[in-house]
C-alpha cells in the first residue's frame, strides 16, 4: 500500500509539473526521454485504427517522450485476470470493466490517480458515472463509456405512453399470442432495480457498508416480491429460459424486454424502424409509482501500479480519457461517452442509443455494487428468488420466510 502511494503521488506531482512546462520538453530544457508503454485494448480499438490514431497524436503533444509503443489486445471483460496473472508483464495502461475495480485495488495492481487525471474524473465525468471508477474517494479509473441495461419495445405492439409504466404494459390489449413484457433476472442483475427502485440495498447502496446487511425481507421487500410473484405468474409476461426475445421479436410476438447496447443491432436487424428504445419504466408499488433502477458500471482506462514509466503513462490514460478521444471513439466505434461535455455534443446528442443510454444512467440507475463481499454472495441468491416464484416454491403465503432465509444465506 505504502508503494501504491508513492506511485499515485509521484503520478499527480508529475502531471503537475509536465502542465506547467507545456511541451517544451523535460525540466523545460528540451530533454529528450525514451519511454516504452504498452498498452491493452479491445479488438475494436485496433480494427478501427482508434488506438494507432491516439498513439501518434499523444506523441505529437509530447515531443519530451521518444515513445515506443507496444499494443496489444485485451477486452475490456478479461483485463483484471490477465492484469493479476503477472502483474510486473501487465500493460502500463488498460481498459477494463468498471466491477473488475475492487480486485485489482486489493491486489495492488492498480494506480490512484492523481493530478491532472483525478481533476479530469471529478470535473469533466458525470457524477453517477464517477462512482464507478472510484474507491471512497479515491480514483482509480478514467471512466470512457457506460454499461447499463434498458428498455426495448416492439412499436407495433406498444406506444411510447404504454410503456412509461410496467402496468402500462403488461395491461395493454394485445392479440393472445403475444407477450407484453419478458422477465428476465439476468442472474440477479436486472432482479435488483425491482429492490434498488423501492429503496432497498445490499449492504448499503454501494455494497461496502457490511454493518448495513440486506433489508430485502422488510415489509418493503416482501411488497416488491408480492409484485414479482404476480408479474412472473401473469399469462402476458413470458419468461427467461422458456422462450426466447429473438424467437418472439422476429413474429411480432413480443411488446417490451429490458437488453444492453451490445445485442442493439440484432435487434435494429429484425424489427428495422418498429424498434423503441427507452428508459426503464416505474411501476406501481402500494399505490407509489416507483422508478425501477438498474444496475450502472462502465468501462474505464486504468494504469498499472507496476509501471516503469508512471508520468507518461498516466498523462496518457487523460489522454484516451479526454473529451476529444470520447467522441473519437463514438464516431469509430459506437462507444456513448462518459464525458458531460463529449455526451452533450450536436452529434451524441443526435444519436437515439446514446440518448437513452444517457438518460437511463441520470434517471433509473444505481451504480453496481463492487464489494467482495457484494459479489461472492449476491450472484449465487439472488436470482433463487425469480426462478422459486416461477416453480411455484416462493408463494404469497411464505414470502417473508424465504426472504429471511435469503437474508440469512448473504449475511452470515
Amino acid at each position: 500500500m505504502k508503494k501504491l502511494i508513492a506511485t499515485a503521488l509521484i503520478a499527480a506531482m508529475s502531471l503537475t509539473m509536465l502542465a506547467g512546462c507545456g511541451n517544451s520538453g523535460a525540466a523545460g530544457k528540451g530533454d529528450v526521454t525514451d519511454v516504452a508503454l504498452k498498452v491493452w485494448v479491445p479488438q475494436n480499438q485496433l480494427d478501427t485504427g482508434i488506438i494507432e490514431e491516439q498513439q501518434k497524436a499523444f506523441a505529437e503533444l509530447h515531443p519530451e517522450w521518444n515513445i515506443t509503443w507496444t499494443t496489444e489486445i485485451v477486452g475490456e471483460d478479461v483485463a483484471k485476470e490477465n492484469i493479476l496473472r503477472d502483474v510486473e508483464a501487465a500493460a502500463d495502461v488498460f481498459l477494463f470493466a468498471s466491477d473488475q475495480l475492487v480486485e485489482l485495488v486489493n491486489a495492488g495492481a492498480i494506480a490512484r490517480l492523481g493530478g491532472e487525471a483525478e481533476k479530469m474524473v471529478k470535473e469533466t465525468i458525470a457524477e453517477s458515472v464517477q462512482a464507478t471508477a472510484m474507491v471512497g474517494d479515491a480514483v482509480y479509473g478514467i471512466p470512457f463509456t457506460h454499461n447499463t441495461f434498458y428498455m426495448y419495445y416492439d412499436k407495433t405492439l406498444m406506444t411510447e405512453d404504454d410503456v412509461k409504466t410496467i402496468e402500462g404494459i403488461v395491461n395493454k390489449e394485445t392479440a393472445d399470442d403475444v407477450y407484453n413484457f419478458y422477465f428476465e433476472s439476468g442472474g440477479g442483475w436486472k432482479l435488483g432495480a425491482w429492490y434498488y427502485g423501492a429503496g432497498l440495498s445490499v449492504f448499503g447502496q454501494d455494497g461496502y457498508d457490511i454493518e448495513a446487511g440486506v433489508d430485502w425481507n422488510n415489509e418493503t421487500g416482501v411488497a416488491v416480491t408480492d409484485y414479482l410473484i404476480d408479474l412472473i405468474n401473469n399469462t402476458k409476461v413470458a419468461y427467461d429460459g422458456e422462450i426466447s426475445v429473438s424467437e418472439l421479436i422476429a413474429e411480432h410476438r413480443l411488446g417490451v424486454w429490458f437488453d444492453g447496447s451490445w445485442n442493439d443491432q440484432m435487434y435494429v436487424d429484425v424489427l428495422g424502424d418498429d424498434l423503441g428504445r427507452g428508459v426503464i419504466p416505474t411501476y406501481n408499488l402500494n399505490g407509489t409509482d416507483t422508478q425501477l433502477k438498474g444496475f450502472y458500471s462502465s468501462k474505464c482506462i486504468g494504469v498499472n501500479a507496476a509501471s516503469k514509466n508512471m508520468a507518461p503513462a498516466v498523462a496518457f490514460a487523460a489522454f484516451l480519457g479526454n473529451e476529444e478521444n470520447q467522441i473519437l471513439r463514438f464516431e469509430k466505434s459506437g462507444q456513448i461517452p462518459a464525458n458531460i461535455n463529449a455526451g452533450n455534443s450536436d452529434a451524441v446528442k443526435a444519436d437515439a442509443l446514446a440518448t437513452v443510454i444517457a438518460s437511463e444512467a441520470n434517471i433509473a440507475s444505481v451504480m453496481q455494487p463492487t464489494s467482495a463481499e457484494f459479489n461472492s454472495k449476491y450472484w449465487n441468491y439472488a436470482n433463487t428468488i425469480p426462478t422459486e416464484i416461477r416453480s411455484g416454491d416462493l408463494t404469497h403465503d411464505n414470502v417473508k420466510e424465504k426472504l429471511d432465509a435469503f437474508v440469512k444465506a448473504m449475511t452470515e
